[in-house]
């Protein structure tokens, strides 16, 4: 039997995984002002550091493009509504097929991580969420209580990253990197380069297995 391109595989939740993308919009009214509340949160996290409470960021977010800070409060409600993109729960499952340990690292609140995670569909080996690793990525921490929990080395672990942002978390600790790009996110000027870059996760189990 040939080797296996990977030995286990980590995800972004949020984005790679869960079309959150819609419920931000629900809750703000309008697709355009929901994508810029959702694109201001992952700028706002993603430069943060050191563990903050998720939801005041949401809220920060939320009033920096005109919205009241208790939509936050209002998606911290709806959280169970979240759903996965077309393609995810089956990709996943084709990797729990092969005996491939999955896990999460996620930019969230504990409480809301799990709520999420089981939005999913798929139970996975290890959930890492960034209240729990103490700091937000693209931080490595977050990335190396991953791998630490998961059992594989950075060059054996394929991370799925929703966002353009994971890149440079990623590279800083050698985890190679697939990009979801499920939503069109544009890089950031310097962000390294993924291994593959698609607008679903159709082959990922072929590209895992090798």
């Amino acid at each position: 039997m040939p080797a296996r391109a990977y030995d286990a595989v980590l995800f972004d939740l949020l984005t790679a995984l869960l079309d959150s993308w819609t419920l931000w919009n629900a809750i703000a009214g309008d697709d355009a002002l929901g994508r810029r509340w959702r694109a201001e949160y992952l700028r706002i996290t993603y430069r943060t550091g050191g563990y903050q409470p998720y939801e005041d960021l949401v809220a920060q977010a939320a009033e920096a493009v005109g919205l009241p800070r208790g939509a936050a409060a209002e998606l911290g409600e709806r959280y169970g509504e979240l759903r996965p993109w077309p393609g995810v729960t089956q990709a996943l499952r084709a990797l729990i097929r092969a005996s491939v340990p999955l896990g999460i690292v996620t930019n969230c609140s504990e409480r809301l991580g799990r709520i999420a995670a089981e939005c999913v569909g798929v139970d996975v080996a290890v959930l890492v969420t960034a209240e729990r690793a103490g700091f937000y990525k693209p931080d490595p921490l977050p990335y190396r209580l991953g791998l630490r929990e998961i059992g594989v080395a950075a060059p054996r672990c394929l991370f799925v990253a929703g966002s353009p942002y994971d890149l440079a978390g990623t590279a800083t600790v050698g985890l190679p990197t697939y990009w979801h790009d499920r939503s069109g996110l544009t890089p950031p000027p310097g962000t390294p380069a993924p291994l593959a870059r698609a607008t679903t996760l159709d082959g990922l189990p072929a590209f895992v297995l090798g």
